[in-house]
């Protein structure tokens, strides 16, 4: 699914983000529509991948479930594949980012020569890919259009973005999340590296809303021959979008003004398409089942199921 183009009853608001249809219904519940479009760099790409949106759909909504014990969330019901209804919060405009490991852009700023990151610094001596002494958090603002940009816990609170009761909280969540992450990723084999969190709040209850450990808001490690190659040097195996972006990086693109996004091949799309089920099969450990659902029947579908909400 590219677009969802639904017609539901009662909606009052709609929002397409990148990956994203959001359809606001009587302004107390949201269905998201998960599509198959894919963003790196900030930018939304110009084909989709097959199965993507069911991938991060059915991902996110089992990663929910088994965290609902340590901070409430969104979802009230899962009807299709790729599609979820929930609450309707009044986010916070920050992103808690979370990262176990020296990876990404952590490395990038790294290898630079700076040693702060979101008003948190790093230690030195690290190689690529180490494990920082124990996870930091290096927030971003969330920007509807563009990049998200790096911020500071004390410039969030200072600017009034969230209140310094309610963001200890949010770094409370985070950490909580992330443990349970990581457990549940060793589990299964898995090294989870890096995420991130979004929450909203109804009245004066916090929930973690969107998605969580997904390959779109996760990496992931294999957690067998990590500490080898991180001896020799070599890079890590790694289940995450970011052979996504290491792939433009390699063809010339980084979102930036004047670039363009190189041509992604049939055989480029059904191999970013095999990592996300790969993904899907070994965090989860269940058998990924392709589903393809008519637009008509998902639209009955969302109707059935908002109507006994």
């Amino acid at each position: 699914m590219l677009e969802s183009n639904f017609q539901i009853p009662g909606q009052t608001a709609f929002y397409k983000g990148k990956v994203r249809d959001v359809y606001t219904i009587n302004d107390k519940l949201m269905v998201m529509a998960v599509s198959d479009r894919i963003s790196a760099f900030d930018v939304v790409l110009p084909r989709p991948i097959p199965y993507k949106g069911q991938v991060l759909n059915q991902v996110a909504a089992i990663m929910l479930e088994a965290t609902k014990d340590i901070v409430p969330n969104w979802v009230k019901a899962v009807p299709l594949p790729n599609v979820t209804i929930g609450l309707k919060c009044e986010t916070f405009p920050v992103e808690m980012v979370v990262r176990g490991n020296l990876t990404g852009h952590a490395w990038r700023t790294y290898k630079s020569g700076k040693r702060e990151l979101c008003g948190v610094t790093m230690p030195e001596g690290l190689k690529e890919n180490d494990f920082f002494p124990s996870p930091i958090i290096t927030p971003t603002t969330k920007a509807h259009e563009g990049h998200d940009e790096d911020i500071s816990r004390e410039e969030i609170i200072a600017q009034g973005l969230v209140s310094k009761e309610d963001y200890e909280k949010l770094e409370k969540y985070t950490l909580a999340l992330f443990e349970r992450g990581k457990e549940m990723a060793a589990e299964r084999g898995l090294i989870l590296v890096d995420t991130k969190y979004e929450f909203g709040k109804i009245g004066d209850t916090i929930y973690v809303i969107d998605e969580i450990h997904t390959p779109d808001s996760s990496r992931y490690f294999y957690a067998e021959g990590y500490e080898e190659k991180q001896k020799a040097g070599q890079a890590q195996k790694q289940l995450s979008k970011e052979f996504v972006r290491e792939w433009l990086m390699e063809n010339g693109f980084q979102g930036k003004d004047g670039q363009q996004v190189p041509e992604m091949t049939d055989e480029f799309i059904n191999s970013v398409s095999e990592r996300y089920i790969e993904l899907f099969e070994n965090i989860t450990g269940q058998k990924f089942v392709k589903e393809d659902v008519s637009k008509a029947d998902a639209e009955k579908k969302i109707v059935d199921t908002l109507q006994k909400l």
